[in-house]
């Protein structure tokens, strides 16, 4: 069996990041982080205000990949059959059927998350972790690759279920969507403005594609020491005092799992191929450090009384713990 050509494989994401701007504009780091998740196998959180095109980007990403796309959107009434499934009678046959929920998908954007409840979020759960999905007795796998692609807003917190930290802890990337710039805008503005504009875009990578890209990041070499620098990252999040970071141990209520270690490493990767590159550097690292780590840092809430953010601590982090 040959072996996928990198530069050709480059140059099909450079693609992809043209057909996605040509209905997203400004939101590079987003589809680059939708990228990442994809080609490591991870699920992405997206938290931001309503209205910077978290939906819209994910379902264009969607028809440039020419994956079966499925949008849930997550309400209050939500049931776990409403997703993963049902057994529903069959009069003709006399006899019990399944019928496959929107689960059953390469992409599945579960739209405003933590709006259902713990019931709903549980069955998302085995989903994202299992690859497979039980419907009365009979486990069904879920065709690969497969990919939840979350939302949340965090603004109306009325009526919500926040995420437990075991399902966020799921979530290889937990991404804060921020408001586009000045000149993006007045693009964003004066396109949809017009009211004939129709948003069109081509399939550019395909099921093979993405394999064959994920076995490219597999080859992406890392050094030991980097290795054992994503490690002391991520000690240093539990137990800060021993990295000279005594003023934040009081704020730690608990530090990240080891599933943090192997999102750095796999993420880490992804950056260096995405920048064209067989070999990782610590930058790689740290740009990604912020988007894994974020939302499996727990802290309490003198933390909270005292304006310490997870950011904050996070920047602390990288600053103090050396490479060795």
């Amino acid at each position: 069996m040959s072996t996928p050509d990198p530069e050709y494989y480059r140059q099909k994401i450079q693609q992809v990041f043209a057909e996605v701007g040509n209905v997203v504009v400004g939101q590079q780091y987003m589809v680059n982080r939708l990228l990442i998740g994809l080609f490591t196998g991870g699920h992405i959180l997206l938290e931001g205000v309503p209205g910077l095109a978290k939906t819209l980007t994910i379902s264009t990403l969607s028809k440039v990949l020419h994956l079966h796309f499925q949008r849930v959107q997550f309400t209050p009434d939500l049931l776990p059959s409403d997703l993963v499934g049902t057994m529903i009678y069959n009069q003709n046959q006399s006899e019990f059927e399944v019928k496959k929920g929107p689960i059953f998908a390469n992409l599945v954007l579960a739209d405003e998350v933590n709006r259902s409840p713990a019931k709903v979020q549980s069955a998302l759960l085995e989903a994202m972790q299992e690859k497979q999905v039980t419907i009365g007795e009979t486990t069904y796998p879920i065709d690969l690759p497969f990919l939840v692609l979350a939302t949340q807003n965090p603004v109306e917190q009325e009526g919500t279920y926040p995420l437990p930290e075991a399902q966020l802890d799921r979530f290889m990337l937990k991404v804060y969507v921020d408001y586009l710039k000045k000149a993006d805008e007045l693009e964003v503005m004066r396109r949809m403005a017009n009211m004939s504009y129709v948003e069109a875009v081509r399939p550019v990578l395909s099921k093979e594609d993405i394999f064959a890209i994920r076995a490219l990041i597999n080859q992406v070499q890392i050094s030991e020491t980097l290795e054992k620098y994503i490690i002391e990252l991520v000690f240093a999040t539990r137990k800060p005092a021993e990295y000279d970071l005594a003023e934040y141990a009081q704020y730690v209520q608990f530090g990240v799992s080891p599933r943090a270690s192997i999102a750095l490493h796999r993420a880490a990767k992804a950056v260096a191929f995405l920048n064209e590159r067989d070999y990782v550097l610590p930058e790689d690292i740290k740009d990604v450090a912020t988007d894994v780590l974020n939302h499996r840092i727990l802290l309490n809430y003198e933390a909270e009384a005292d304006g310490i953010r997870t950011q904050d601590f996070i920047e602390a982090i990288l600053r103090k713990v050396p490479i060795s």
